[in-house]
């Protein structure tokens, strides 16, 4: 294909593509239909610049604008998950991650993650698998022991293994909860103290959970003793692709400096718009959105197995119960 042909070509298929998207319903976990708001911003000329830095602290020129919409998407984020602060300079879930990573380890640290199998994601895995923390910061990946009963990490499997790994002068530097499937509520609540006591720094990955996290269905990371919380803006919260970070303010210095310089050049500033815009209506409809996505999932489970919503809630209360004895 000659310049003209490529260019009509590209343009016919993108054509195709909304057309196909416009008449399926996309079942990705990781996917979600951001507003039409959160499109125009963008496509705005955000998308063309360059604001490498902290709002106040550029390194170019030209970021009068940028710098207000950014410190707006910010406290937008502390505001919706109730973080004393937060960084949406990142620019995937993964990225913050890494910034997590290098903020609080070195490399030949050891973390603890769920495994794959049980629910983690490939940015908490080892470096033989290719995953990030290995592969890129150079962790030791190690995994937290896993309950088929009851379906999540083993928490007093989990103190053991800690405190053997401590022994064995391999004490772990962070613990990561959170990933791409569970079921249940990881018990953040039930292993912070005991984490803490053994120095160790603990992040929650909410990239899958976000929305339902912001709009007070699910657990609340921050206050059951997580230090921060990483996500994605594009799943069940309905943004840009993208991540955002929220922590204790205690942390802000260091995770700044991770992200840029660390991670980061230009962070994408359209879309640290498009977060702005999506944080805005997660604030005003976000508990109505996670209600609609949780009676829905009751509804498909119904659908699907027989299982009606009460079961299922009776079923998690059962779980939370026993985490609770």
């Amino acid at each position: 294909m000659n310049a003209l042909e490529s260019y009509n070509k590209i343009l016919h298929l993108m054509k195709e593509h909304h057309t196909w998207f416009d008449k399926s319903i996309p079942l990705i976990a990781s996917e979600n239909i951001p507003s039409t708001a959160v499109r125009e911003a963008i496509i705005s000329d955000f998308g063309n610049r360059y604001a490498e830095g902290w709002p106040g602290e550029r390194v170019y020129a030209g970021c009068k604008y940028i710098d207000q919409v950014e410190i707006i998407c910010n406290d937008l984020a502390k505001t919706v998950f109730g973080a004393e602060f937060a960084d949406c300079r990142a620019t995937s879930g993964v990225v913050a991650n890494l910034a997590i990573y290098a903020a609080f380890s070195k490399p030949g640290d050891y973390m603890l993650a769920a495994s794959i199998p049980s629910g983690g994601h490939i940015s908490h895995g080892k470096k033989e698998h290719s995953g990030t923390a290995g592969l890129v910061h150079g962790l030791n990946i190690e995994h937290y022991p896993f309950s088929k009963e009851e379906m999540t990490i083993d928490v007093d499997a989990t103190k053991k293994k800690i405190e053997e790994m401590c022994k064995d002068n391999r004490a772990p530097s962070i613990g990561m909860f959170g990933g791409s499937l569970f079921l249940f509520p990881h018990p953040v609540k039930e292993l912070a103290d005991f984490m803490h006591d053994h120095n160790m720094y603990i992040n929650y990955d909410g990239a899958h959970v976000a929305g339902l996290i912001a709009g007070g269905q699910f657990q609340d990371p921050l206050r059951e003793g997580a230090d921060s919380m990483t996500m994605s803006s594009h799943k069940t919260l309905w943004g840009p692709q993208g991540g955002i970070i929220v922590s204790l303010q205690k942390y802000a210095e260091s995770i700044k400096k991770a992200v840029f310089p660390g991670i980061t050049s230009s962070h994408h500033l359209h879309h640290v718009a498009g977060k702005a815009i999506a944080l805005a209506e997660s604030l005003e409809f976000g508990k109505d959105y996670a209600l609609v996505a949780k009676d829905q999932t009751g509804k498909e489970l119904y659908r699907k197995f027989g299982i009606t919503p009460e079961a299922a809630a009776e079923t998690a209360l059962t779980h939370l119960n026993k985490k609770a004895n």
